[in-house]
């Protein structure tokens, strides 16, 4: 292995690739400890701690938020806002183009279509930014409703307020911009290296907290510190990525018959291969997209419960769709909205019609269908079925950090880190990462990071 990676940079290509991936991600993470000017970040941690243990886990709330958005809002740095506004962009222009015809018929326009959406993508970004940054710069200077700004004396007019607003807002887009750049000149998924970097830098002190009692309290068995209780967690976060990695590289082999074509005295063709077809064609998104999708309704009712103190159904709404909370309301609808994505994101990247009409111009066909409407059909049918099973895989993996978290008294963030979400998302990426890094070894005549030699 150790040889295989010296290879890397070996290939000047490839080294170029992976350096500039690095110096961007480097970049990025200097970027989070970039304080936003004239704020008390000591009285704002302070707060938010009492917001965290006075209503109903506000802080934890945004340290969820800051998981899956690569963002750091709680200590307000220029990438406060991370890479969340284009999350949120991307899912509205992706919700909107099954609905709005002008924008479907982009998605349609091939290579074309899709620069234009990214680019109508970017400007949302910009417009989501300015209110989020906004509405954020508000609320410190309000003290979180508490009357004491958390902004320093001398700096808590408007005109600060625009500039820190546009501070935060251009911390975004350049954080797009660097995920564009490792599209363009790196290597692996921009947007999704930024995540995944983010929930690395967070995994030690996660893995600290729960090792750190160990040391002070010692390790007694069938204790909270046992040694029992680490080797189960050991064990539950081996089983997940084992897990996570069968799954995600699990694939529905369809058989395809190539149809014999004679030219002269040489017959060609006739060789039988497969089509390979993803359980989880989706891969993390949908995750992603529901988590983002179930802030809105608890800060919505959070705010609503806040206006009306009196009405006790509002409060209960409040209760049921915290993020920390992990009730039966929130997970239902976790898991519908993880089904929904799923076949929704599935069914914008793969087309069944498109597959059959490439399989017939190229003269193949899936034995005992007939090429054309028969084929998609099968195809269509088929993916529907093995998306089921993807989705449920997705949604149990969702939920493990709460059973985690439940049966073995762990805090959530932690369990989110080393058996759920969190996990899914840094093998996902590092999965695709090692595909595209093989794809260049290949090309060169190498033998990719995950074969044998022999």
């Amino acid at each position: 292995m150790l040889g295989k990676l010296l290879v890397l940079f070996k290939i000047p290509e490839l080294r170029n690739k992976i350096l500039l991936t690095l110096g961007l991600l480097a970049v990025y993470r200097m970027g989070f400890w970039i304080a936003l000017p004239f704020v008390d970040q000591a009285q704002l941690a302070e707060t938010l701690k009492d917001l965290q243990s006075q209503q109903g886990g506000l802080g934890q709330v945004m340290q969820v938020i800051s998981l899956f958005s690569a963002s750091n809002i709680g200590q307000s740095t220029i990438f406060g806002l991370g890479i969340m506004p284009y999350i949120s962009a991307s899912i509205i222009f992706q919700l909107m183009g099954t609905v709005y015809p002008p924008l479907e018929r982009l998605q349609k326009e091939g290579e074309a279509g899709r620069k234009k959406i990214n680019e109508y993508t970017r400007y949302a970004t910009v417009i989501i930014c300015l209110v989020q940054s906004y509405f954020w710069i508000r609320t410190l200077a309000g003290g979180f409703g508490s009357g004491t700004s958390l902004i320093l004396d001398g700096y808590q007019g408007f005109y600060y307020q625009i500039v820190a607003t546009i501070t935060m807002t251009t911390g975004t887009v350049f954080l797009m911009w660097i995920g564009e750049q490792i599209d363009a000149y790196g290597i692996g998924n921009g947007i999704s290296l930024l995540i995944m970097a983010g929930i690395l830098a967070r995994m030690p002190q996660a893995g600290w907290s729960l090792i750190e009692p160990a040391f002070e309290k010692g390790i007694a068995l069938g204790t909270d510190t046992g040694i029992d209780r680490l080797l189960i967690l050991a064990l539950v976060f081996v089983f997940v990525v084992v897990w996570v990695i069968a799954i995600t590289q699990g694939q529905r082999r369809i058989p395809i018959q190539s149809a014999k074509h004679v030219r002269g005295r040489r017959v060609s063709g006739g060789q039988r291969q497969s089509l390979p077809l993803r359980v989880n064609q989706a891969g993390v998104m949908p995750i992603i997209f529901a988590s983002s999708l179930l802030m809105f309704p608890y800060f919505l009712f959070h705010a609503i419960s806040e206006y009306f103190p009196t009405i006790t159904f509002w409060a209960m709404l409040d209760e049921a769709f915290q993020p920390m909370s992990r009730g039966f309301v929130y997970t239902m609808s976790y898991v519908v909205l993880i089904y929904f994505f799923c076949y929704f994101w599935t069914a914008i990247t793969f087309n069944p019609k498109d597959m059959a009409e490439n399989l017939k111009d190229y003269g193949s066909f899936i034995p005992g269908y007939r090429p054309g409407a028969r084929t998609a059909a099968y195809l269509e049918q088929v993916m529907v079925r093995i998306t089921y099973v993807g989705a449920a895989f997705l949604s149990l993996v969702a939920i493990i950090p709460t059973l985690v978290s439940t049966w073995l008294g762990v805090d959530f963030l932690v369990a989110s880190f080393y058996g759920g979400t969190g996990l899914l998302i840094v093998v996902s990426v590092v999965l695709d990462l090692v595909n595209k890094i093989d794809s260049h070894l290949v090309m060169r005549n190498y033998s990719g990071l995950l074969e044998s030699d022999l």
